[in-house]
């Protein structure tokens, strides 16, 4: 709720500031364009077959819980939320994963997520995070396919978006992401003579790497826009940073680097367009450096500790829980109105 009501926390005059929905969502869009652009140049079409699909079921399935809600529907699809939901979660997944799995996402983004608790403002979780979370939960087998670097059109493009081949041979298909194939290296194998062996495919880190500087271009356009404010992405990056540090300088022959954790992955593709949702993100400036700080510490915990290799969709997740008590508890107090005790009005 960090920019729908921002008005509530920073004063009257902060609602001037900020962009209407359609226009908010619609520069976010723009600002997904150089990484899709750029995954799909290192994977493939099968990236945008992703975003297509989960983007036209998005508005598709808005518009039929619209109805059965007897809620106008031209307004609410006009406002695009929809749309970015699905471009967001299309983005996340495998590219060309089949059109069942991106269904399934989808489902539980916009219906459960999202229009069974009201609609857009009143969910408390981001519907694109929800999706991805099943779906990884639910297929894991589907949601770790990532293929290596390949031609814009890669082979047996259509069967793999149908889903027709069967998980076996796409896992033929498919390769290890960087933190997939460094978090399963093995205790007694060091980083070193982990990265000597050369366990990727040929030119898979740098395309992660290259990736993630496209994401880092798109938030930069949202920040110069103010579509965004830097304090979640900061705090998120900051305490990743920091975190990954401590491990890395006390065992470095087990523990990846901070560059490492930055470059590849999610991370910030996560800080500037899942994180800073406006609707279940912290509202006030203090809220939003605790909100995105604990987001930063459960990625780097759950990476290193944790089940799964790429993280920031069950922090963003755990976050968006621990919002409403953000909300209460940091928002600042006017001048001139005495001290009370901590969540409670004066």
């Amino acid at each position: 709720m960090s920019m729908m009501h921002a008005s509530q926390v920073n004063g009257g005059n902060a609602a001037s500031t900020v962009p209407p929905t359609a226009s908010l969502m619609r520069w976010v869009f723009a600002a997904t364009l150089p990484g899709i652009a750029t995954m799909s140049y290192f994977f493939g079409l099968g990236v945008l077959s992703n975003v297509l699909l989960a983007a036209t079921l998005g508005v598709a399935l808005e518009a039929a819980v619209l109805r059965v809600r007897k809620r106008p529907i031209r307004i609410t699809i006009n406002d695009s939320s929809a749309l970015l939901t699905g471009v967001l979660l299309g983005v996340s997944l495998p590219p060309a994963s089949p059109w069942w799995l991106i269904c399934v996402g989808m489902v539980a983004a916009i219906v459960v997520a999202k229009q069974l608790y009201g609609g857009l403002g009143h969910n408390p979780f981001n519907p694109a995070m929800v999706g991805y979370a099943l779906l990884l939960v639910s297929f894991p087998a589907y949601m770790t396919l990532w293929a290596p670097p390949q031609n814009i059109v890669p082979t047996e493009l259509w069967s793999k978006i149908i889903g027709t081949l069967p998980v076996a041979q796409l896992d033929s298909l498919s390769g290890a992401t960087p933190l997939d194939a460094f978090k399963h290296k093995g205790e007694a194998v060091l980083a070193s003579e982990f990265w000597a062996a050369n366990p990727l495919p040929e030119g898979t880190l740098g395309a992660w790497q290259i990736i993630s500087l496209a994401w880092l271009l798109g938030g930069t356009l949202l920040l110069y826009k103010r579509i965004i404010s830097w304090h979640i992405p900061a705090a998120m990056l900051g305490s990743l940073v920091v975190l990954a540090t401590l491990f890395y300088l006390s065992d470095p022959s087990h523990f990846a680097s901070p560059l490492f954790h930055l470059l590849t992955g999610a991370t910030l593709f996560g800080a500037f367009f899942i994180a800073t949702d406006p609707v279940s993100a912290a509202t006030s400036r203090r809220g939003k450096l605790i909100y995105g700080a604990g987001i930063g510490v459960l990625v780097i915990i759950i990476r290193t500790f944790g089940g799964y290799p790429d993280a920031v969709a069950f922090a963003v997740l755990l976050m968006n829980l621990c919002v409403p008590l953000l909300d209460v508890y940091s928002v600042p107090r006017p001048t001139g109105i005495p001290k009370t005790s901590p969540g409670k009005q004066p």
